[in-house]
């Protein structure tokens, strides 16, 4: 007898697909940026990557993630401290991995949180770049996107290019393409990674339900597409424990519209 699977939210599928990018990076900070790649981090800190180094988002080390939302009795578990000094020595030394979302992406992977327009006039103002120059030539990065469009994956070059990707016209005096090192950017539609010919942007597996060429659709530039491109994997029973575990409070639940199934009807 076939034993049911067993539901699972998009938000959920997202956590455990964004989860692997930090598998097999040993020890190293991961930084999670937003409850998503927060709870990514997390699960992968308790599952496939127990050597991951986080903190409790203040000035410590912690034994185990700490959960989101109000602790409710929980104790944090602190390891060590963990103050500037010592995130920096991190992100400088490459020994650091960060998820996080940008508000465009291009071809190259050169990511904007800046501005949405021409930079000395813009439609609209962000964040501007924080640490993205530095942290995007230091350390690993990731990206996740929540929708999946043409205003986030844009044609040509993104507005305001604060985080360096891979391209040769924009590398700095004595830098190199194989100093950069954007690993996975986990969508609402796909995985994507850079392992296509010449560093071109690939699927690196589509979630259950949607079609290639929606993901091509809502691109604006070319992918790469292996032949027999995999669905993503679903959550397994022990990761949504995990997850609940994480996120006793359910905050994973507002962060996509309506929070949408991950298993989805092909359209």
């Amino acid at each position: 007898m076939t034993t049911p699977a067993t539901p699972y939210s998009l938000a959920e599928l997202l956590i455990c697909a964004a989860a692997e990018a930090w598998r097999n990076d040993g020890e190293v900070l991961a930084t999670g940026i937003g409850v998503i790649p927060r709870l990514a981090a997390s699960l992968s800190m308790l599952s496939s990557n127990p050597q991951l180094l986080m903190t409790d988002s203040e000035a410590y080390m912690v034994a185990e993630p700490v959960p989101l939302g109000a602790r409710n009795g929980y104790q944090v578990k602190r390891d060590s401290w963990m103050g500037f000094s010592r995130i920096f020595d991190n992100v400088w030394g490459g020994r650091r991995h960060a998820l996080v979302g940008p508000i465009q992406i291009d071809r190259f992977g050169q990511a904007n949180i800046s501005c949405i327009g021409d930079y000395a006039k813009p439609k609209a103002q962000m964040l501007g770049v924080r640490g993205f120059p530095g942290n995007s030539i230091s350390h690993a990065n990731s990206f996740f996107v929540p929708s999946h469009n043409r205003r986030v994956f844009v044609e040509g070059e993104v507005d305001m290019v604060s985080s360096v990707g891979y391209n040769p016209a924009r590398l700095a005096r004595g830098w190199s393409l194989d100093d950069i090192d954007i690993r996975l950017i986990v969508t609402d539609l796909c995985v994507l990674d850079f392992l296509g010919p010449q560093r071109q942007m690939r699927v690196r597996s589509l979630h259950p339900g949607v079609s290639l060429d929606e993901v091509l659709d809502n691109t604006g530039f070319a992918l790469h597409v292996a032949d027999n491109c995999p669905t993503t994997a679903a959550p397994d029973a022990a990761q949504l424990r995990l997850i609940q575990r994480l996120d006793p409070h359910n905050l994973r639940a507002s962060q996509l519209k309506d929070n949408p199934p991950g298993q989805r009807t092909a359209r």
